[in-house]
């Protein structure tokens, strides 16, 4: 059983991580781990180390520069905090292949900050790939030919992707 002062303090920890990741001070985020470690399962990526989990935040800004997060709840375990969030943003730059839509997303999301004791040792993330590709990709006005070349630059840009999804946030800058 959690005792309330260890409780607390992961708590502020995960709070202060959410709010530094929004403000893109990423040397902040960083700071919260020990060695900082991400898993994103949906896609199967794992970011390792301080440059990989830099390199995936900074790529994932480019591609949702706004991007934020509204938490849901926030439940504690003997070795994690959990969190459910929705994920928003705007798609303003390339996601993997993908090139820009320009489309806003609200995705509900479940991250797992896994602790040993103090440290921070984790952050695994899961949510629906297909729930955000169907917000990206919508709007594109198929009846139109600029409409249509877009739909087909995205959709193909994806389907490159899918033949690995963990190198989509693994792009280098």
């Amino acid at each position: 059983m959690l005792d309330q002062k260890l409780k607390d303090f992961r708590e502020k920890l995960v709070l202060d991580h959410f709010a530094d990741e929004v403000k893109q001070d990423f040397d902040a985020v960083l700071s919260t781990f020990p060695h900082p470690h991400y898993e994103l399962i949906a896609t199967g990526a794992v970011h390792d180390g301080r440059d990989d989990v830099l390199n995936y935040h900074r790529t994932s800004r480019k591609a949702f520069p706004d991007q934020r997060h509204e938490l849901i709840a926030m439940r504690h375990a003997d070795d994690a905090v959990i969190c459910e969030f929705w994920l928003l943003g705007t798609h303003k730059g390339y996601l993997g292949s993908v090139p820009p839509t320009g489309n806003a997303f609200r995705v509900r999301m479940c991250a797992f900050f896994i602790f040993e004791g103090e440290e921070l040792v984790c952050e695994r993330i899961y949510f629906d790939t297909l729930s955000l590709i169907k917000q990206l990709f919508k709007g594109f006005n198929l009846k139109s030919p600029k409409g249509i070349l877009q739909f087909y630059k995205a959709a193909s840009g994806l389907l490159r992707d899918m033949k690995d999804l963990s190198k989509v946030t693994q792009s280098k800058l």
